[in-house]
């Protein structure tokens, strides 16, 4: 059962860092393509990098899960190479 909670914890995760990846990655192709219309935005450019930021933020995020925390996690084989 434990198992099964911990994939449920690390699939939410992922689901919820791709989606911030994605909403991101729309906003710096809307700024590349509509920069003129968007008042707000003075200085284009930074905005673009602090969206990029966001978006290495979450993916780094994809990469410690996926780096440790396996998705074929036997918790079994992990306590055997522990304890020799």
């Amino acid at each position: 059962m434990a198992v099964n909670m911990r994939n449920e914890l690390l699939n939410a995760s992922r689901v919820h860092f791709e989606a911030h990846i994605e909403k991101h990655r729309v906003n710096v192709e809307n700024l590349l393509q509509n920069s003129r219309g968007i008042a707000e935005h003075g200085d284009v450019m930074d905005t673009i990098e602090k969206e990029l930021e966001w978006i290495a933020k979450y993916h780094d995020l994809l990469e410690v899960i996926d780096t440790y925390f396996p998705r074929d996690y036997d918790a079994q084989t992990t306590k055997e190479l522990i304890n020799g």
